[in-house]
């Protein structure tokens, strides 16, 4: 295994927006990660999140696979994904839970546990998803400004007219009888969309490779 990388750390309340958008070109050129810090997302919004989806995720398999996932929303059971075509695994040892955009056209296809299961699970999730969109939007107009580009050349193009932001929760259940198989929580793949905001637990796993 390789030695771990210190990334960069990207200060989201910086008054200096240029000296920021130059430090996001610079680990996006170097590394293609870093830390978003100060991104107006409370530490008590995060816990309650991880709260919330740890009570999901332990519930009887019967009623989560009774919100499985349809049209990207919804749960995921464990081995229905591996996003590693290339792999012989039978799938990836991962739960996950998708939300799309609370407003829309589509918001309707959302899919939610009862509320007399779950009581405070929807809200949860809404509010985060709302901060984290707001968060994500004030980061877009500084990666335009890290290309050399207007802020709001993103807004111009119409490329934010109908977002599509997705909230994913995931739940790795750690080590399974795999009989010698090799399984990953998630197997080697690239992400889709413009940005990824992953926020962790604390718990050590995430590994990125660098080519």
């Amino acid at each position: 295994m390789g030695e771990a990388l210190k990334l960069p750390i990207i200060d989201l309340s910086s008054p200096d927006r240029f000296s920021t958008a130059d430090s996001i070109r610079q680990a996006c050129i170097e590394y293609g990660f870093f830390y978003l810090v100060n991104h107006g997302v409370e530490e008590e919004i995060l816990g309650r999140i991880f709260d919330e989806s740890r009570k999901f995720f332990s519930l009887p398999l019967e009623h989560k696979m009774s919100l499985v996932r349809k049209e990207h929303r919804g749960y995921t059971p464990l081995y229905a994904e591996n996003l590693d075509p290339s792999s012989p695994s039978k799938g990836d040892s991962k739960e996950s839970f998708y939300i799309g955009p609370l407003e829309g056209t589509h918001s309707n296809l959302n899919q939610w546990p009862s509320e007399e299961v779950l009581p405070s699970w929807r809200s949860t999730m809404g509010l985060f998803y709302k901060k984290v969109l707001y968060a994500g939007s004030r980061l877009i107009h500084l990666i335009a400004l890290a290309l050399k580009l207007d802020e709001d050349f993103f807004e111009k193009v119409g490329a934010l007219d109908i977002p599509t932001a997705f909230l994913r929760l995931i739940h790795y259940p750690g080590e399974l009888d795999s009989s010698g198989e090799e399984i990953y929580g998630a197997s080697a793949h690239s992400d889709y969309g413009m940005i990824t905001l992953l926020a962790t637990d604390g718990v050590p796993g995430l590994q990125a490779w660098f080519s």
